[in-house]
């Protein structure tokens, strides 16, 4: 199963979870509100004998939280 990271559209809180599968409904923890979006995660990668870490925390694709795009809810 593979570990989502998600934001409340509602409260805005941030968490991760297990998922089935890529749309399974996930409800916030904090508030329980069905509003939840996916959001970019940080992820490791090897290089050589050296691993890397990059962060990438966003809202969406294109933007960075409090930008306020027509394309995601911050």
């Amino acid at each position: 199963m593979p570990m989502y990271e998600f934001v409340c559209g509602g409260c805005r809180h941030q968490f991760e979870e297990l998922v089935m599968t890529s749309d399974e409904a996930v409800p916030c923890p904090k508030c329980g509100s069905q509003d939840v979006g996916k959001i970019l995660s940080t992820f490791a990668f090897k290089s050589g004998d050296v691993f890397k870490s990059t962060a990438v925390k966003s809202g969406c694709a294109g933007c960075s939280p409090g930008a306020g795009c027509a394309g995601c809810k911050h």
